[in-house]
């Protein structure tokens, strides 16, 4: 699958996380445009690496490919050699995987009828999507509207979930982590198609480890193996494995630019968080100088909502007072508008609202679940909420240095559909329909331009394809 992309390099990411395979002696992975190829990479038996270190088998390895184009369209095949010599065609090579990315482009398009394009997606949960989710992101990459089409993709956290099941409360640290990596591999096989399409970024929350992570004093039954230190080490250790050597999370802060046009800032605020902090000290410094020291609309990418109420049952980012407080004063300085890209919270919502005191917007926009939470633990599902009415919420008594502003929601005619739960149904409560969003932005007489539309993983077309959830998308203009 391709991971992250800059203007002239990509990463692949290439392997297996089923235990069924052994490593191939010799392997290939061959780059084409269009039918051409540019070039090809061997890859050896010493070069596979084990993406959880205390689990044997699965393999996997990580290759970056330079020297590319800007804005150009790519193709990967993986290959690998037979090697049975009392086979006929022991030397030939079998095709088994391709894959499709893009490079970044060195500036913002500049029509109406293109964009860079990036999806947001959250919370896939494999029982019951049947591969809908995959399949939908299949046939988004293959828009003919560029509008629509990701160039890139950012998935913001519980693209696994790891602590649902009855299996969590073994008290034996090898099924722990066998456990971990088996959850991998199935998530994984069930998102195929649209792992291997575009660049990825994705960002660990809290079911990439557990229900609230770093923290083990809430009431779930499943977590309660957690309060034995071994358990918690071992679960912790493949959990970090995964986040770090599958979804290929390294740093906590990660930005890139397109041009002079856009700056997108990619933070983790799930793998450091403390009991006084959801980042460490040296990520928020690395966070606040992104935003004081923008010199174009911002985007920032983060696993849970900004705009949002204190919550008594699970820590958000407001459970963090002081550096909450810190990083919306932070905020109310920045010289040009910021979009904040998030998910978690089982529902889809658009909102804007005004920070600081230079005229400057805030806009976040939230797309999740991809895929909901099935049988008792649908009881998290949620549909939309429109609260805090202001931002930052009053009742929270922060000491920003700005007014707090009214929320501007985006319900009408941007609001999200819901489908009513049954008790004991695959779903219990009402729950919002399973989408993903799409965020172009283009440059039109100086002016970045927006344009959001969410689709409906499991309301498709006669060709299949997934349904726009907006009648017309919404278009807001940054400064």
């Amino acid at each position: 699958m391709p991971h992250k992309v800059s203007e002239h390099s990509a990463e692949i990411w290439t392997g297996t996380l089923f235990p069924y395979l052994r490593k191939p002696a010799l392997s290939r992975i061959i780059v084409y445009i269009n039918n051409t190829e540019i070039s090809r990479v061997d890859i050896t038996l010493a070069q596979w690496q084990r993406p959880f270190r205390r689990v044997s088998k699965r393999f996997y390895v990580l290759l970056t490919l330079d020297n590319l184009l800007p804005n150009q369209e790519y193709r990967v095949v993986f290959f690998q050699q037979l090697e049975d010599d009392a086979l006929d065609y022991a030397g030939d090579w079998l095709l088994l995987k391709t894959a499709y990315f893009s490079t970044l482009p060195l500036a913002l398009p500049t029509s109406e009828t293109n964009a860079f394009t990036v999806s947001l997606s959250s919370c896939f949960y494999e029982h019951k999507d049947y591969g809908q989710t995959a399949q939908a992101f299949k046939t988004l990459y293959a828009n003919n509207n560029k509008v629509f089409k990701p160039d890139i993709k950012f998935m913001v956290g519980d693209q696994v979930y790891l602590d649902i099941g009855a299996d969590s409360l073994s008290p034996l640290t090898n099924e722990v982590r066998l456990r971990i990596a088996d959850d991998y591999a199935k998530h994984w096989q069930a998102l195929g198609s649209m792992l291997s399409r575009g660049g990825t970024w994705m960002l660990p929350d809290d079911h990439e480890y557990w229900n609230d992570y770093p923290f083990y004093d809430g009431i779930v039954p499943t977590l309660y193996m957690l309060r034995i230190p071994k358990i918690r080490a071992a679960w912790k250790g493949a959990s970090e494995d995964g986040v770090k050597r599958i979804q290929q999370t390294k740093a906590l802060i990660e930005t890139f630019t397109i041009g002079n046009d856009l700056s997108f800032c990619i933070a983790d605020l799930r793998s450091s968080r403390s009991k006084t902090q959801f980042i460490n000290k040296a990520g928020f410094a690395e966070l606040i100088e992104w935003i004081t020291t923008l010199t174009t609309p911002g985007v920032l990418v983060i696993p849970q909502v900004l705009v949002t109420q204190e919550n008594k049952l699970e820590r958000n980012l407001l459970s963090f007072k002081k550096q909450y407080t810190a990083l919306l004063n932070a905020l109310a300085t920045a010289s040009h508008d910021i979009v904040v890209l998030s998910g978690d919270v089982h529902f889809g919502r658009i909102c804007s609202v005004d920070i600081g005191t230079k005229g400057v917007k805030l806009i976040e926009v939230v797309a999740s679940p991809t895929s909901n939470l099935t049988g008792v633990n649908s009881v998290a599902s949620s549909k939309p909420s429109y609260f805090p009415e202001k931002f930052p919420d009053p009742k929270a008594k922060l000491d920003v240095n700005w007014p707090e502003s009214n929320v501007n929601y985006y319900d009408e005619p941007y609001q999200l559909t819901t489908t009513k739960g049954r008790w004991f149904s695959s779903y219990w409560r009402d729950r919002t329909n399973e989408h993903m969003m799409t965020i172009g932005f283009n440059k039109i007489d100086g002016k970045v331009n927006m344009t959001v539309q969410a689709w409906l993983i499991r309301k498709t077309d006669a060709d299949g394809k997934p349904k726009p959830q907006f009648k017309a998308p919404f278009t807001i203009a940054l400064n």
